[in-house]
């Protein structure tokens, strides 16, 4: 079942886009953001980054995708419609960064680019939260900078999109 607010909605792009479609897909309890652990997550809800990430998209004339399951399934099945529309993909797997084989099986056949978010910074946290499987699929990795992850990966993929920008490693 999907949750979240805006969970599947589109953002119309206002000008000739970077890429057809981005997909920014959020993984399980990210529609608690703003109430959950706000100590760890900050204030800012996921509705509120999804408006940031539509203005930002708007902007960089992507077409947005932007949706949250605390389902496994459902995001495979994004990552699937991914696929078939050939887009690139931000997502915050969340917990399932570090067991899902299945998630991490279906971000493999991605042919464009993958970068995965984590608000805090998962590598100095405990050490559960430190083998990130998801990130062995990403072309890029932001983590530990709160909500400003989204809008630094639209950037970052962006400008690598349009040949601006190339990764290192």
């Amino acid at each position: 079942m999907t949750r979240g607010v805006g969970a599947g909605r589109r953002h119309q792009k206002a000008r000739p886009s970077v890429a057809e479609r981005l997909f920014i897909l959020n993984g399980p309890n990210l529609n608690m953001l703003g109430r959950r652990e706000p100590h760890l997550y900050g204030r800012v809800t996921l509705p509120a980054i999804e408006k940031r990430c539509g203005a930002v998209a708007e902007e960089l004339g992507f077409d947005l995708f932007f949706a949250q399951s605390n389902a496994e399934g459902q995001l495979i099945d994004w990552v699937h419609q991914a696929y078939d529309q050939a887009a690139p993909v931000i997502i915050n797997p969340a917990g399932l960064s570090t067991r899902s084989v299945a998630l991490y099986d279906a971000l493999r056949m991605l042919d464009r680019p993958i970068v995965e978010v984590h608000l805090t910074n998962v590598l100095g946290r405990e050490p559960l939260y430190r083998d990130l499987l998801t990130a062995a699929t990403a072309w890029g990795f932001l983590a530990g900078f709160g909500a400003e992850v989204y809008e630094m990966a639209m950037r970052g993929l962006a400008a690598h999109l349009s040949g601006g920008g190339e990764a290192c490693g």
